[in-house]
């Protein structure tokens, strides 16, 4: 029977189990029974629950059979031996409805997925990747931290909510058992507050006038031995901050905050330190939800104070909250600057007196927000995180989670340091040599943080040193792995080339091309591309040597253009490559030329034909301007010429000219003269609004590299008219003028009007 036919039977009888009537209801069941060990029961369920256009008590009964089927049967072991890994082969399951609604806590065994790195979420196989997309999918967070079977996380705790778990701890065996027990506590407090949020949303008119009435109830001072008291306001503060969103137009927050928040914060009694824990809280919640931005001044104020509380936990709480107005999209950075010396130095204060890993990190984490949204402003103040730094390193040598925050800290404090940051060299490139280095077994947690912060020591390196040249060692290695990394390992390389292309070239360039070569065989074309680009960056750095470094790669690169390669974005990349070595290095391009003729036993020119018929046709697929300017400049080049196959493409030619100048030029409406607007003729430091992240050096270097590239340096419209007047001298008027008349007279017209002046 097919699968169709049996779901619509096994749908049937589960309609008839869902009956009232016990006639009908009893067989059904008995059926169902016997089916649980049938070939393709569960696998006719699955269609059918996660079918939305079913009946959903029908679609409920067929989760709770497919889920008391997987307890019987879907042991490696068991006679009917069931295949879990069909519940993420189909996208839409029931699970996902449920894991947004509702607090979910998920306990599993078996999963066999043994290159999955949880800390992470990352796998090494495609099967593995897909199991991480559905928990993913259903917005679940896997919390088991430590293996419970040789190695091997078998067994899974996965939850939708943050806090609702806890105590997680690994150890210990049952009777005769090869798995470690893996014990939890499951949380009340926050199914509490999710069960409040539901019920709040859903009857929000009758709630909110009780609510408001309770807040009324609770203004002024409160008596420090009324306990009662203490503990009403506490709940009462803790559901406004959880409906903040419901009560947005019931509540003004800001004259509730300057009337009497801001006094709760105040209140210094040691018995208060819950009702000050929790105000800073709830402002926190209502951050994003209803707060003037001319109250943060106000707030500020009261978090340096709270950052002093002699409490440890009401600290805490006002670092979050600083995160929370930190990322809130009203904040403002001249309204913060006045506070950042005080903050930062309260919050490493913080950071050195707490020492429960998960804090540290929590602390690191506000440390890192606040060096990313002040940049460059946080110079004089971090000399004391630098200097503390090296030691947590030291210290977390056993935790790798910490070890992450550090990394992520350290990629702000780079960038906010810019060329500064080569005082931290002696701590920063070890820290990257390790968290790069894939025979060390910490780069299983590192290396994505290792990799970023990489890229930001060099784009903000003012020079090469020799310890950094050095690291690029750690590259090969991850080339091969050929991972989701490989983009920022593409940038690593080109923030290379940009930083100091002739020491790198000299000392990598053989194995680079050879480590491209073996990508190139199976990578995809949006890899391709990537590899590409770095050798058209190292082509335009060093337009001499680069193509003999990189000659091994060229003649694939000149057979995608021949053959016509079908991918536009791969075939405008394919074309950026040979017009750099066209235009700049024209004797190696001829090098290459004979190469491929000799390998395809053409003839030269008609090789040369074909590219540039090629060339011509693709045109209209190159959509940047700057390639469009280089293809135009790199086939104007082969002029003048005496060659037949040249003359004969030169209509093709003189069109791809003029779409050029359609594209580059601009005219000043006074002069009514055209210029070509890709010009630049020296470099000016852009000016940075105070919001705005300044230029990095490897911006500098960028900029500076333009003022030597042909495509800004070299005029199209009097690189046309010289390619022109060489070519009349070459032919004669004559010669020369029968040329031209193979090129329409619409074109020869714009170009006239474009060349008026010369």
């Amino acid at each position: 029977m097919d699968l169709n036919s049996a779901s619509t039977i096994v749908l049937q009888v589960l309609t008839q189990a869902t009956s009232q009537d016990t006639a009908v209801l009893k067989p059904a069941e008995e059926q169902l029974k016997q089916w649980e060990t049938q070939p393709g029961f569960y696998s006719v369920l699955l269609n059918i629950f996660t079918n939305h256009t079913l009946d959903l008590n029908v679609r409920c009964l067929a989760v709770l059979y497919f889920k008391n089927g997987i307890d019987r049967y879907w042991r490696w072991v068991a006679p009917q031996f069931f295949d879990h890994r069909l519940l993420y082969k189909t996208p839409g399951l029931l699970m996902g409805e449920v894991s947004q609604s509702l607090p979910l806590v998920l306990v599993g065994d078996y999963f066999d997925f043994p290159n999955v790195c949880w800390e992470y979420n990352t796998a090494e196989r495609e099967q593995s990747r897909r199991f991480l997309e559905c928990v993913k999918d259903n917005f679940l967070t896997q919390l088991v931290k430590e293996p419970a079977r040789e190695g091997a996380f078998l067994d899974l705790l996965l939850v939708n909510r943050e806090g609702l778990v806890g105590d997680e701890m690994v150890g210990g065996r049952p009777g005769h058992s090869d798995h470690e027990i893996i014990e939890f506590s499951i949380l009340g407090e926050p199914c509490t507050e999710v069960l409040f949020i539901e019920i709040f949303h859903e009857y929000n008119q009758t709630l909110t006038p009780v609510l408001l009435e309770m807040v009324h109830s609770l203004q002024g001072s409160t008596n420090m031995e009324d306990t009662t008291t203490i503990l009403i306001k506490y709940a009462v503060y803790n559901a406004v901050g959880l409906a903040a969103y419901e009560l947005f137009e019931s509540v003004d927050f800001d004259q509730w905050f300057k009337n009497q928040l801001l006094a709760e914060l105040q209140v210094s009694h040691n018995r208060y330190k819950p009702i000050r824990r929790r105000v800073i809280w709830l402002i926190g919640q209502w951050i994003s939800v209803k707060f003037k931005s001319d109250l943060r001044p106000m707030l500020y104020e009261a978090i340096c104070n709270l950052l002093q509380d002699q409490d440890l936990v009401v600290r805490i709480e006002t670092a979050t909250t600083l995160k929370l107005n930190i990322h809130d999209f009203e904040f403002r950075t001249d309204q913060f600057l006045p506070y950042l010396q005080s903050m930062f130095t309260l919050l490493f204060q913080l950071l050195q007196e707490v020492t429960e890993c998960d804090t540290k990190m929590h602390v690191l984490h506000v440390l890192s927000c606040v060096i990313e949204r002040v940049n460059m402003q946080i110079q004089p103040y971090v000399g004391c995180l630098v200097q503390y730094l090296p030691l947590l390193w030291k210290q977390s040598e056993e935790h790798n989670m910490l070890r992450c925050a550090i990394l992520t800290t350290l990629i702000h404090l780079v960038q906010g340091l810019g060329e500064d940051s080569k005082n931290l060299y002696p701590f920063l490139l070890p820290v990257i040599q390790l968290s790069t280095d894939v025979s060390q077994p910490p780069h299983v947690y590192l290396l994505e943080d290792g990799l970023e912060l990489w890229l930001v020591t060099l784009e903000n390196s003012p020079c090469l040193t020799p310890e950094l040249l050095r690291i690029f060692q750690n590259m090969f290695a991850l080339l091969e792995l050929s991972s989701e990394n490989l983009k920022n390992c593409f940038k690593i390389i080109n923030a290379y080339i940009f930083l100091s292309s002739s020491e790198f070239l000299q000392m990598y360039a053989a194995d680079l091309c050879q480590s491209f070569c073996e990508l190139l065989k199976d990578i995809t074309t949006e890899g391709q591309v990537q590899v590409l680009k770095v050798v058209e960056n190292v082509l335009k750095v060093n337009p001499v040597l680069g193509p003999q470094m990189f000659q091994p790669l060229l003649p694939s690169v000149f057979r995608g253009i021949i053959d016509g390669e079908r991918y536009p974005v791969m075939m405008s990349t394919y074309l950026g490559v040979m017009g750099r070595v066209l235009l700049q290095n024209a004797n190696f391009f001829s090098l290459v030329l004979s190469q491929m003729a000799c390998e395809l036993g053409q003839e030269l020119d008609q090789i040369l034909g074909n590219m540039i018929e090629m060339w011509v046709d693709w045109m209209d697929n190159i959509t940047q301007p700057e390639r469009r300017k280089l293809s135009a400049l790199a086939l104007l080049s082969l002029l003048p010429s005496l060659n037949s196959v040249i003359q004969e493409k030169f209509c093709a030619i003189i069109n791809i000219s003029v779409e050029g100048l359609h594209d580059v030029m601009s005219e000043d409406t006074e002069t009514g003269t055209y210029k070509d607007c890709m010009l630049m003729s020296y470099f000016e430091e852009p000016k940075v609004t105070e919001d705005e992240e300044p230029p990095t050096e490897q911006d500098k270097r960028k900029k500076m590299l333009a003022l030597k590239d042909p495509v800004h340096t070299v005029s199209l419209q009097q690189f046309i008219y010289e390619k022109l007047k060489a070519q009349q001298e070459l032919l004669g008027e004559q010669g020369f003028h029968a040329l031209m008349e193979t090129v329409d007279t619409e074109i020869v017209a714009q170009l006239q009007e474009f060349l008026q002046g010369f």
